[in-house]
């Protein structure tokens, strides 16, 4: 499917709730760049727009189209404590008229007080939404469970619901945001003369499979790579083809359309799991502030950004055009701020 209009009549198909900063924009990293030994440059997905913006906001375009095709009128959603996604999908929900009820996942093990009302707690509540508890952060089938049964709830009060799910075995939605997002950069790249590679975090795989779905099927053979954040490379491989073909799927293509050989994920700057800060991770913070003014978080664009830096450093990447896809995430900081 090389030919863009019928990419575009595929993603039309589904409804888009397009409320956000699109396009975002790519800048050069010069700064940082030339420490590091290549030309570095950062797609701005965290300026997305509303409610801090982030990755999110393109995903959740797709799931809110679907809530008004059937006209929710309350959204349902499961994520971290510190979750993006809950955020965003509070915020997106206020501008449309839609509540939200957040399900907080204990995914982070030995958190803080701080970490428990900061950040984007704070800002779930600032935005109204109401907040319930999920005990183990592991277990997407059983939360995906409970949050159904608390929709089972409002619809038995006379509510609309609509339920973003978690697990891997659900449409993924998500991903069309960056099928379309692919068309999006790809002139981008061809006015900064081209890159080598495409760096982006890779963990519900929504971002990561969409991206390089939408490059493949416009053609294009630029490598993606994974920054693994929270399962390590093999699992997170299996994640990652998976939810590729969910999505070719869900688009109504048939064959394959990305090599297996392309999906390529490095678990090199996960540490210990999930939302849990690392050296490496807290100093690629400090280093891309202090280099380039450009906030990262210690959950997603940190993590990436210490993988990107250990492969520059390993000179894996030297000499290289890099582009750094910056999802967000930026309010966790403030939920983290006692570990800097």
């Amino acid at each position: 499917m090389k030919d863009r209009g019928q990419y575009l009549t595929a993603l039309e198909r589904f409804s888009r709730a397009a409320i956000g900063h699109l396009p975002t924009r790519v800048e050069a990293m010069p700064n940082l760049g030339q420490e590091l030994g290549l030309s570095l440059f950062v797609k701005r997905d965290d300026c997305t727009g509303i409610g801090f913006g982030g990755n999110k906001v393109r995903q959740l375009e797709y799931y809110l189209g679907a809530a008004q095709d059937v006209q929710s009128d309350v959204l349902l959603i499961t994520g971290a404590v510190q979750s993006n996604f809950v955020r965003t999908a509070a915020a997106m929900g206020c501008k449309l008229g839609i509540r939200c009820h957040i399900q907080l996942e204990e995914r982070v093990p030995e958190i803080s007080d701080l970490h428990r009302t900061n950040g984007n707690v704070l800002l779930d509540r600032l935005l109204g939404a109401t907040l319930h508890s999920y005990p183990d952060g592991e277990d997407e089938t059983g939360a995906d469970a409970a949050i159904r049964r608390i929709a089972d709830s409002l619809r038995d009060a006379g509510q609309r619901p609509y339920v973003i799910p978690l697990g891997a075995d659900s449409e993924p939605l998500g991903a069309l945001g960056y099928v379309r997002a692919a068309l999006e950069v790809l002139p981008q790249i061809e006015a900064i003369g081209g890159v080598d590679e495409i760096v982006v975090a890779s963990g519900s795989a929504l971002t990561h499979a969409g991206l390089l779905l939408g490059l493949r099927l416009a053609g294009d053979t630029t490598p993606v790579r994974g920054v693994c954040v929270r399962r390590n490379a093999t699992l997170q491989t299996l994640r990652v083809t998976q939810r590729i073909a969910d999505t070719a799927a869900l688009l109504g293509l048939d064959g394959q359309v990305v090599a297996p050989q392309d999906v390529s994920v490095t678990d090199a700057a996960l540490g210990p799991g999930y939302g849990q800060m690392t050296v490496d991770t807290r100093a690629a913070i400090e280093r891309t502030a202090r280099t380039e003014g450009l906030f990262l978080d210690p959950v997603y664009t940190g993590k990436v950004m210490a993988g990107l830096i250990k492969l520059a450093e390993a000179d894996a990447l030297c000499g290289r055009r890099v582009l750094f896809w910056h999802t967000g995430g930026q309010p966790a900081l403030f939920g983290y701020s006692d570990q800097f």
